[in-house]
């Protein structure tokens, strides 16, 4: 027997002198030497070789044996690499993304490591492990190789894979993996996922692709379902639908045009249509005594507030209590409560009446047209911000809006030509209206409009274009910013400009640098604010990393009191840590941080960052850290944590954020300015009586919604200086909102677009990417008759097989076809 090998015998080149470990064999005697001679020299120097790297691979140096391993396997036969089993094909995979990485550095053939991935993908996708394929693929930069690996029983997988991987990769990579998974999904025919990627990526060529390679005109409905819970205005050509009839009842359905109508049908179905007061939503009657009192604080602010609660809590159910009464009844005319509000006041209590009648366009419209012949411009400013807010995400081919508005946005009076623009930029919302463009441009380079006046039209033009990269329009808003004179940059209405600016950069990434290198050029006292808007808005919902600790080295600074853009930078932080679970924890734990050694101005903007980073979402330990700060001894920290409790509650009705709302109110009995954020985020969190959400993101956290999203950032920014903008004389902007309000149902109807109640199941979504066999998707679930309501995190599964959903996501309106295969029991 050969003697046990000694560590240092190779490598170390110390002892040589030791015999070397043969390999085994069975009986060494002469005809096995007489064998040896019989080989060629070649094979004598193969056979030699094969013994050193056997004797290497019991090495106990890691290096060597790695090296003996790969060469015995590019030298070994080129048979089925299956056959040597699951455990050699997965060492193998790794080991080949390594040599792939030194090859590629020192600039070497990889041909024959190529064809060992092709094997090794084959086997991989034929034995359910298709995350090892597209993780070596991806190693090795050739993920078109997929394409001819995938069949019917795997490409599902696959592509779950691979969209769930395309969060966590840099670009350009993680669009190159979306538009794998795209084509995959179209090899497939799987269409309605196909298009969800298509929206993701924005590619309007591809939408297009989805619709001309569908012929099934009930799928092509679902799709413009789907289009039309995005928010993008897309019309639809004779190539994608050619019969006139249908492509007019599918434009309808992108149009939106029946939201308001599945939202009714969801509210008598919970039986909720009941009107709400402001007094039900403030349940004074459970607190002591004193709080009832300080009615009589400040009466127009109170009532203010309440006109907001009212416009909240009943929007979109198109009555209430205060607004919609019959003026000959005897609790009085809708007038009265108008008069009860001061001057301002009146233009959002005009235009409540539009958030009640909200989607209902042609009803809305009727309502409040009576307050066009007024001779009070805040009244008439806020019945074209009304029209506006109706108008909202729903398209209509003769263009109400602009109609009305159009003639107004030259008026004399500035809040007048505000309620007109903002009118414009909540109704034509990310839909690159050209006509609306040259009527708002001039306004921004006109010396003598005033600043509040060019503020939100270089907002309205920022929502208008969300996202576009439109040239022109970013060169208005430049030229604007450029323009303004040292007084007017500190107004607080100049963070308008900047943040127009960057809505039209929303999410797009790299396309931002060209205006972000022009914003160096700006004044000082702005520059910095609007690097950071720029940055923000443009990696928004990205979740990249690297710009993440950007904003955290901005906000780790501690400045002069005068510098004002640390606030968008931990704005920022939410916005680009808000795309995905794991990003948000650690940005929650990255703000926690910012409380504790964060300046003053810091402190100000981190409840609203939470406020986004859970909208609609009451997470318990944000809810407990808001709680906390909403006593802060500094009153702007409170007011922003008290907004932001009523954001993150939004449309959820949260019984525990309700009750500490209600604890506040007593709390702050005496100090207007709280008492009215109390009251605002009461209405929040009662928003649509608990039926509606503003999380910008649908499609199972997928997909995210621009324009909503651009909504809720522009009340976040105004809610940086409380004081002159919302607690000032511009509390409309809180109408920004409207943007993002969606119903949270899911409604299921039949061929004829009808609603039809089926059973499903809504529970606890389970993240199963990846996951061996087939794992339920929900957890902890009840059985419910549709429509049905969809909180955050919860998912919903058909609980019968004798439908067939056209769409793989339940959520908003579902169309269901007859399974063919059914059979009754």
């Amino acid at each position: 027997m050969a003697p046990t090998p000694d560590p240092n015998s190779v490598g170390g080149g110390a002892k040589q002198d030791e015999a070397p470990v043969k390999v085994p064999s069975k009986d060494p005697k002469k005809k096995d030497e007489k064998k040896e001679e019989d080989l060629s020299e070649e094979d004598l120097e193969l056979k030699q070789n094969l013994e050193l790297y056997v004797e290497r691979v019991q090495d106990p140096n890691p290096e060597l044996q790695r090296d003996a391993l790969e060469r015995m396997r590019l030298i070994g036969t080129e048979g089925d690499i299956g056959s040597w089993g699951h455990e050699y094909v997965r060492n193998l995979a790794g080991e080949i993304a390594q040599e792939y990485t030194k090859r590629q550095s020192e600039e070497a053939p990889i041909d024959d490591l190529m064809d060992l991935v092709q094997q090794i993908v084959a086997f991989h996708m034929k034995h359910n492990a298709e995350t090892e394929a597209v993780d070596l693929l991806m190693d090795v930069e050739d993920l078109d190789l997929l394409l001819e690996h995938v069949d019917k029983t795997n490409f599902k997988r696959t592509c779950n894979y691979l969209t769930s991987a395309a969060k966590y990769l840099p670009g350009p990579d993680d669009m190159l993996v979306l538009d794998i998974s795209y084509m995959i999904y179209m090899k497939f025919e799987e269409y309605p996922n196909a298009l969800q990627i298509a929206l993701f990526l924005d590619n309007t060529q591809y939408v297009k692709q989805v619709f001309t390679s569908c012929a099934d005109l009930l799928r092509k409905k679902q799709f413009c379902y789907m289009i039309a819970r995005h928010g993008i205005t897309f019309d639809l050509d004779d190539e994608m639908v050619a019969d006139d009839d249908d492509r007019e009842a599918l434009q309808d359905i992108v149009n939106n045009t029946k939201l308001s109508e599945g939202f009714l049908t969801l509210a008598r179905d919970i039986e909720v249509m009941e009107a709400k007061t402001p007094e039900d939503i403030y349940k004074a009657h459970l607190l002591d005594g004193r709080a009832s009192s300080g009615a009589s604080v400040d009466s127009a602010r109170q009532n203010l507030a309440a006109t907001f609660v009212n416009a909240f809590v009943n929007a979109g159910f198109g009555q209430d209590k205060l607004m919609t009464v019959p003026s000959d009844s005897t609790t009085g005319s809708s007038g009265n409560w108008l008069f009860k509000n001061k001057e301002h006041g009146k233009t959002s209590a005009a235009a409540s009446l539009g958030m009640i009648q909200l989607w209902d366009v042609d009803a809305g419209l009727a309502q409040l047209d009576k307050y066009f012949h007024s001779n009070d411009n805040p009244i008439i400013a806020g019945a074209l911000l009304g029209v506006g807010i109706v108008n909202c995400g729903i398209k209509n081919d003769c263009d109400p809006a602009l109609a009305l508005l159009g003639d107004y946005i030259d008026k004399e009076d500035s809040s007048v030509r505000i309620g007109a623009i903002m009118g414009l930029g909540i109704a034509y919302a990310g839909s690159q209206n050209d006509q609306i463009r040259s009527k708002l441009s001039p306004i921004l380079n006109d010396a003598k409009a005033p600043l509040d006046v060019i503020a939100f039209a270089s907002l309205s033009l920022g929502m208008i274009y969300v996202g576009s990269c439109n040239e022109e329009v970013a060169q208005s808003i430049i030229f604007a910013l450029m323009d303004r004179s040292e007084a007017e940059l500190g107004d607080a209405l100049t963070r308008f400009l900047p943040l127009g600016l960057g809505l039209l950069y929303l999410g797009k990434q790299e396309s931002v640098e060209a205006t972000a290198e022009v914003s160096k050029t700006f004044n000082e006292k702005i520059r910095k604010y609007c690097d950071m808007t720029l940055l923000s808005c443009a990696y928004a919902g990205t979740g990249n990393v690297l710009k993440v600790q950007d904003l955290l080295a901005q906000c780790g600074e501690h400045l002069e009191k005068g510098d004002i853009h640390q606030g968008p930078a931990v704005l920022g932080l939410a916005m680009v840590a808000m795309s995905e679970e794991l990003g948000i924890d650690m940005e929650i734990r990255s703000l926690e941080r910012m409380l504790q050694y964060g300046e003053q101005n810091i402190r100000r903007a981190v409840p609203l960052a939470l406020g986004l980073l859970c909208i609609s979402n009451p997470k318990v330990t944000v809810v407990d850290t808001l709680s906390r700060l909403s006593h802060d001894t500094d009153s702007e920290v409170a007011m922003a944590a008290i907004i932001s409790l009523g954001l993150i509650g939004a449309g959820t009705n949260n019984a525990r954020i309700a009750g500490m709302l209600r604890n506040l109110s007593s709390y702050y009995y005496k100090d207007a300015s709280l008492l009215f954020c109390v009251r605002i985020a009461q209405g929040l969190v009662h928003m649509g009586k608990g039926l509606m959400t503003l999380t910008p993101f649908h499609s199972e956290r997928f997909l995210l919604s621009p324009t909503a999203l651009a909504g809720i950032v522009t009340l976040l920014h105004a809610c940086l200086d409380m004081k002159p903008i919302i607690l000032g004389k511009y509390h409309y902007v809180l109408y920004f909102l409207v943007l993002a309000m969606q119903p949270r149902m899911m409604l299921t109807v039949d061929k004829d677009l009808k609603p039809l109640s089926v059973p499903v199941r809504v529970g606890q979504a389970v993240d199963v990417v990846g996951q061996a066999g087939r794992p339920k998707t929900i957890t902890g679930f009840q059985t419910h008759s549709t429509p049905v309501l969809l909180a955050a995190g919860e998912r919903a599964e058909l609980a019968t097989d004798k439908y067939i959903p056209l769409s793989p996501i339940l959520e908003g309106f579902i169309i269901l076809k007859e399974n063919p295969d059914y059979r009754e029991e």
